[in-house]
């Protein structure tokens, strides 16, 4: 009999999870350094400890929880953060407007980002969705007609709060989940390209956004017109050179390059730390990418396709917002609000982080229980 409980028997992946936990303490100093500097008191500090403490409270009772719940509740969880992201647009107090965007519901302390918690629940409602319409996915265009409506009314919402860069990654991870389904790559090819038509025609007529990405790429990044983050965050790159000036030490966070506690982050470990504390950073993820890929293969060897699902979602959501962020900050690509996982400061990303890392732990928990039991997971 199925209970909210299950005890596996088993404890998690110890070298993926002390792989989070180092990336959080070193997220943790990293971020405090910035707003120290950036804000001149420690009340970012504070409140990010607070932050990391509930992502991790919650993650402890996600790994009490059997994965066929959060299948179970897919479809309420999906409806209630388009819910969310409706809230979200209406007027203050209620919304809440920061540099222009308007991404934010007011809950006093803290600013809740719903389109954080829809990067995780879409996942586990296209999880659900691809198992239970695996046939039409597969063999007609239903299927991906439908995966296509379902994507479409959450980047609508979030694009309505001029929130891009969720938009761009919640479509490519549910696009990719849809390939890994068994859809056509003609297909998938047709429905991605007239998202990001859409995507596109909503960038022309915005000048601020089409001035932004136009003079990235037509620019002088030395010149007077050139990108003003881009050219900091290099600056402060070299600086460090291999070893770093010394944590704390930077100057770029003061006040010459905007964000640094969040989306900057990495050019200011480049800064303060060097090039080994960046390459730090990319090496942890990796190693914690290819043992989570891992954990998703296994799944599927099991005949767990929901599992399969979810992990290699997560998977795929975090190594895309990674590889966009680092390249942002060595000008690779153009700057953009996406926050570096489990290091950038941020109370929704930081959270739901957490909660995703800890489904995956709780698949390779349900992966390395005996057969008798595992064959009741999904």
């Amino acid at each position: 009999m199925k209970t909210m409980f299950d005890k596996t028997e088993q404890f998690p992946d110890k070298k993926l999870l002390l792989i989070i936990l180092a990336l959080l303490a070193f997220g943790w100093i990293m971020s405090s350094s910035a707003s120290v500097g950036h804000f001149g008191d420690f009340s970012k500090t504070i409140k990010q400890g607070g932050f990391i403490l509930v992502g991790i409270s919650i993650g402890f009772f996600v790994l009490k929880l059997p994965l066929h719940l959060f299948k179970k509740y897919a479809d309420y969880a999906f409806v209630l953060t388009l819910i969310l992201l409706a809230i979200v647009l209406l007027p203050d107090p209620i919304g809440r407007t920061v540099n222009g965007s308007r991404r934010w519901i007011n809950l006093v302390y803290f600013g809740f980002q719903p389109s954080e918690m829809m990067k995780l629940v879409m996942i586990l409602f296209m999880a659900k969705f691809l198992v239970t319409q695996e046939k039409e996915v597969a063999s007609s265009w239903i299927g991906l007609v439908k995966a296509a409506i379902i994507v479409g009314l959450a980047g609508l919402l979030i694009m309505l709060e001029t929130d891009l860069g969720a938009t761009v990654i919640i479509t490519a991870t549910a696009l990719i989940m849809l390939f890994l389904a068994g859809s056509y790559i003609k297909q998938l090819f047709i429905i991605g390209s007239g998202l990001l038509t859409l995507v596109g025609v909503y960038v022309y007529f915005d000048p601020v956004r089409l001035y932004r990405l136009m003079s990235f790429w037509t620019n002088d990044l030395w010149g007077e017109n050139g990108v003003l983050q881009t050219r900091q965050a290099l600056i402060g790159i070299a600086r460090g050179d291999w070893t770093g000036v010394g944590l704390g030490a930077g100057i770029q966070k003061y006040s010459r390059l905007p964000e640094p506690h969040t989306d900057m982050i990495f050019a200011i470990t480049g800064e303060e730390l060097g090039i080994m504390g960046m390459l730090f950073i990319l090496f942890a993820f990796v190693y914690a990418l290819n043992r989570g890929f891992n954990i998703a293969a296994q799944a599927l060897t099991d005949g767990r396709k929901y599992s399969y699902y979810v992990a290699y979602g997560i998977c795929t959501w975090f190594a895309l917002q990674i590889s966009v962020n680092i390249a942002m900050n060595i000008g690779l690509f153009p700057i953009k609000g996406y926050t570096l996982p489990l290091i950038s400061y941020g109370g929704s990303s930081m959270i739901f982080s957490i909660i995703a890392l800890a489904l995956l732990l709780r698949i390779d928990m349900e992966n390395k229980t005996n057969y008798k039991k595992r064959k009741h997971y999904v």
